[in-house]
């Protein structure tokens, strides 16, 4: 059902009647409440070149979105609609709006409804405690319950959840590097060591012939650097956790009620707003 509020705002800025194809019908022109719930109940459309002429369009079975209003009707229907006059106190008579009820096909009826359309009966009575000690006016929207009326709005709450942000993992591979390193080796090298004849060794120098062809040979050994290798554990390596607290803001919007002081008369049913 379209609220009052959506009303003013589509009066205020400027609205259109559309199909519910989106085809536009033409522009809002006047809107008339019931009088028994104040519930938006009749929109005039203006058709016609330059919106010209105004035609009636019921609204029980329309919705608002934007600064739209979308009805269930085509725009040839719309436009060929019966042309009605309100009276001089801005109300329609129940002739005419019947007649407009029987155009679009729906039926008409005196009882009260909260939707605007006939309804089986009454709706549920309200205790009324208008001119009660302490209350002040009524409510425009029914029979008054209290001296004030509740204004309520959205509040942001905001919590965390847990989720995956991504993933780690250990791999190993192997690299080949060199490795340069000195290692002492030694060898063996011929000295020749030579001494004079003395009587000491003058036999053993006087052993052998007077004049001889001999040959001596000596054997000479040498360190090699000989290379070795073997694997030994240098360390252990793990994947492991740890929780990090940041903040963060976080924008999002939250809806809250108004309420504003309106000095003139409370809309009645058939009443031009």
């Amino acid at each position: 059902m379209i609220s009052t509020d959506q009303i003013q705002n589509l009066l205020s800025t400027g609205g259109t009647v559309v199909t519910e194809a989106g085809e536009k019908i033409g522009n809002v022109g006047q809107v008339y409440l019931d009088d028994q719930t104040g519930d938006p109940e009749w929109v005039t459309v203006r058709t016609g070149m330059f919106g010209s002429a105004e035609s009636f369009v019921p609204l029980a079975q329309g919705t608002v979105s934007g600064s739209e209003i979308q009805v269930p009707y085509g725009k040839d229907q719309v436009k060929d609609a019966p042309r009605v006059e309100e009276s001089g106190d801005g109300h329609l008579s129940q002739g005419q709006e019947a007649e407009l009820y029987r155009y679009y096909g729906l039926d008409y009826s005196e009882a009260a409804s909260d939707s605007g359309l006939p309804g089986v009966g009454a709706p549920a009575p309200r205790d009324d405690r208008t001119g009660e000690p302490g209350v002040v006016g009524r409510d425009t929207s029914g029979r008054t319950t209290d001296n004030a009326m509740t204004r309520s709005e959205e509040q942001l709450h905001v919590g965390t959840e847990e989720v995956q942000a991504g993933k780690a993992r250990l791999r190993k591979y192997i690299v080949t590097e060199n490795v340069t390193t000195t290692v002492p080796v030694s060898h063996e090298e011929v000295r020749i060591e030579r001494e004079p004849i003395t009587e000491a060794n003058r036999d053993a120098a006087m052993a052998g012939g007077d004049l001889t062809s001999e040959e001596h040979e000596v054997i000479l050994h040498a360190e090699e650097p000989v290379v070795t290798k073997e694997t030994v554990p240098v360390e252990r390596v793990r994947l492991d956790t740890e929780t990090v607290t940041e903040d963060r803001e976080v924008t999002e919007e939250v809806r809250k009620e108004q309420i504003e002081t309106d000095t003139g008369e409370a809309p009645e049913r058939g009443t031009k707003h």
